[in-house]
């Protein structure tokens, strides 16, 4: 165990933890809705420091970030717990496994074995991903800082869930982030994942503020959040608050955890992928079907990066960041050809 940071004491021996947007009052013997911070006596404890459940050599396409160094390995970490309780999660079996199955389980590894594998495996990036990086935050934060010496950049795959606090905090270490939008409702969020649509919005913009690159990606459920009027929301939302060259990877969806509703037709994802364009986004991907992963230039259209599932298989971006056929500059970082 180790101290969490970014909580107040309070009378009673309570605690107020300000790390995500749940800010969580905590009395004494219980955990935050998290259920891997755990007040003891008036003091907020972290259970999950350096104990990962998941360590792995992912490329930077997986996370899905397309116009973030393409083509490069992130070493991809995370530990055991979740402040959302989604309902069609992909991970649950390690995002839920304190609250399903009351443990947390990981393996010990000190930041500083995280950076030197991750510069064994040559990867560019570590990424904080699998399961919500945020209640994570203080090893994820240790990590990073070791990172960033040793010329790693960091990437946070979330749910963006996080309070302004731990932004400014963390701020000067957080590169990219790949933002989960699961729905543009607030009585989405509140029925099916137990958190508010606000506060997601907040850090998206807050991040932009701050530099950080963003891509959205948002998982099309039938009959949750496939209407068109709110795939249209998500899109405008992303044009006029984050910029038409935010990427937005609209995926498909496959029954998962507590949701059984039938797979996304492709039909679908191919309305929400118009709906992008018309809204402006510059870069729409579909995600989770197969021969979509390509980036063209929003100006002519020419290919610039061909991929096939993950993997960068060419790379036709100039040096200097432009198409190589009309020179628009193409968003993103580093993303010429190796």
């Amino acid at each position: 165990m180790q101290e969490a940071q970014l909580y107040e004491r309070l009378d009673e021996n309570r605690v107020r933890c300000h790390l995500c947007a749940h800010r969580c009052l905590i009395a004494d013997g219980k955990r935050g809705i998290c259920q891997v911070r755990e007040n003891r006596g008036g003091t907020l404890y972290t259970l999950v420091y350096g104990r990962l459940i998941a360590q792995h050599i992912d490329p930077i396409e997986k996370k899905p970030l397309y116009h973030f160094y393409p083509g490069s390995t992130s070493y991809s970490i995370a530990t055991a717990g979740c402040n959302f309780r989604c309902q069609w999660c992909q991970n649950w079996e390690i995002s839920q496994m304190p609250r399903e199955y009351h443990t947390i389980m990981g393996e010990t590894v000190p930041p500083e074995q995280v950076v030197a594998a991750a510069r064994r495996a040559g990867s560019r990036s570590i990424s904080y991903t699998y399961t919500e990086p945020t209640i994570f935050f203080e090893y994820a934060y240790d990590v990073s800082r070791r990172a960033r010496e040793a010329g790693i950049v960091n990437v946070f795959v979330t749910n963006g869930y996080m309070t302004g606090e731990m932004l400014d905090t963390y701020h000067p270490y957080l590169d990219a982030a790949n933002v989960d939008l699961k729905a543009f409702r607030d009585e989405t969020y509140r029925h099916s994942i137990g958190a508010r649509l606000q506060p997601v919005l907040d850090s998206l913009k807050k991040m932009k503020q701050q530099g950080v690159w963003v891509e959205i990606t948002t998982l099309v459920i039938p009959e949750v959040n496939d209407n068109p009027a709110e795939l249209r929301d998500i899109a405008q939302f992303i044009a006029t608050e984050l910029g038409p060259e935010t990427p937005w990877h609209i995926s498909r969806y496959f029954p998962a955890y507590r949701m059984t509703n039938r797979p996304t037709p492709p039909s679908t994802l191919e309305q929400a992928r118009e709906i992008g364009r018309e809204a402006g986004l510059r870069y729409v991907y579909v995600g989770n079907v197969p021969g979509e992963e390509n980036t063209h230039c929003h100006a002519c259209g020419a290919l610039l990066i061909r991929r096939s599932g993950f993997w960068v298989l060419e790379n036709r971006v100039r040096p200097e960041g432009t198409c190589p056929q009309c020179g628009t500059p193409v968003a993103g970082v580093g993303m010429a050809g190796m």
